[in-house]
């Protein structure tokens, strides 16, 4: 199955043409939950799908207890997982006047990453290999009109394709 996804229009205009241009956005067509997950690696692993799970749900505990503690977590294969702070535009003018109640605490993900042999070119895990597919051509194609979820957060840049992140139209 492709990654779907369909037009999204910014709600910012662009600096140089002043029009509000559009961009790719993944569509969401439904949620995996930990039970399915724990189904699914079970068929791969000698494991029963309640070990699985209850792998899942210490390594969300394990993971936790480390990015608390101000470490990066790294899973092979998966990606990086790291605390950040989020000030969204409330500095202050002295550092003395840094406090922790000026940001929201978030996890940032960076997925892990693969070289050629000779170094020149990244490719992200997960990602690679990945095709797409318009959904809305591919829905009018088929005569089916239902299912997808429309997903993506309502900003600009929001969502994106297999190959990158939705340019910013406000950069």
């Amino acid at each position: 199955m492709p990654v779907l996804y369909k037009p999204f229009q910014s709600t910012l205009e662009d600096k140089k043409s002043k029009k509000k241009l559009f961009y790719p956005r993944v569509v969401r067509s439904g949620n995996v939950d930990s039970a399915q997950l724990s189904k699914e690696i079970a068929a791969y692993s000698s494991l029963s799908p309640g070990d699985v799970k209850n792998t899942l749900d210490n390594l969300v505990t394990v993971m936790a207890q480390h990015l608390q503690s101000s470490e990066s977590v790294s899973v092979d294969g998966l990606g990086t997982f790291r605390m950040v702070m989020v000030a969204r535009g409330k500095g202050v003018e002295t550092s003395d006047e840094v406090s922790a109640a000026q940001a929201t605490l978030t996890v940032r993900f960076q997925p892990a990453t693969t070289k050629k042999l000779d170094r020149t070119l990244a490719t992200r895990s997960m990602v690679t290999g990945a095709k797409c597919a318009r959904y809305d051509k591919l829905v009018s194609t088929s005569g089916n009109e239902g299912g997808g979820n429309s997903g993506g957060d309502n900003q600009p840049g929001g969502g994106g394709d297999a190959g990158g992140e939705t340019p910013d139209p406000a950069a």
